[in-house]
C-alpha cells in the first residue's frame, strides 16, 4: 500500500495519551487536495468535533493554491471527514466520556485520495510530561553507559 505523508501532528503525542486509531477520508475542494498534493498542510492546532451524527475536521491550515486563482478555498474552513456509521456511533459515544478528545494525528495520500489518521486521545497531564522526559533521559543514560563499558 503506497503511502504518501503530508502532514503530522508532533504535539499529539506528546501532549495526549493516544488510545484508538481510526482512518477518515476527507471531503476537498479542487484547489484544496492540489495544495494537500503540494504539501502545504498544518494540524498543529486541529482537533475533530462530531456534530449530529457527522464528524468535522476543524482549525486545520490547507494553504491557499496560487493557480487557483479566483476559486480559491478558504484554508481554516471545516472540511467533513468521512467515516462507517459504526465508527461515528462508537466515537460519539467515547467523545462524551470526560476528558476525550479526537485529534488528526496525520494526514496522508493513499492511491490519489486523502486520508487522514485520527486518533481517540486523553489530554496529559504536566506530571505526566515530565514523569515521560525523566524516563526517556533515564533510558539515554543507561544506553550511553553501556556504550562506555564496551
Amino acid at each position: 500500500m503506497s503511502k504518501r505523508i503530508v502532514a503530522r501532528n508532533r504535539k499529539a503525542a506528546r501532549d495526549f495519551v493516544l488510545e484508538e486509531r481510526f482512518e477518515a477520508g476527507i471531503a476537498l475542494l479542487g484547489s484544496e487536495i492540489k495544495a494537500v498534493r503540494a504539501g502545504q498542510v498544518s494540524l498543529s492546532e486541529a482537533h475533530v468535533s462530531i456534530e449530529s451524527g457527522e464528524a468535522w475536521l476543524l482549525n486545520a491550515h490547507i494553504a491557499t493554491y496560487e493557480p487557483a486563482s479566483q476559486r480559491n478555498h478558504e484554508p481554516r474552513r471545516p472540511r467533513k471527514l468521512l467515516l462507517h456509521r459504526r465508527e461515528l456511533d462508537q466515537l460519539g459515544v467515547k467523545v462524551k466520556q470526560r476528558g476525550y478528545t479526537l485529534i488528526p494525528v496525520q494526514m496522508y495520500l493513499t492511491h490519489g485520495l486523502a486520508k487522514v489518521e485520527i486518533a481517540l486521545a486523553k489530554g496529559k497531564r504536566q506530571y505526566d510530561k515530565r514523569r515521560e522526559i525523566a524516563e526517556r533521559e533515564a533510558q539515554r543514560e543507561m544506553q550511553r553507559a553501556l556504550r562506555r563499558k564496551q
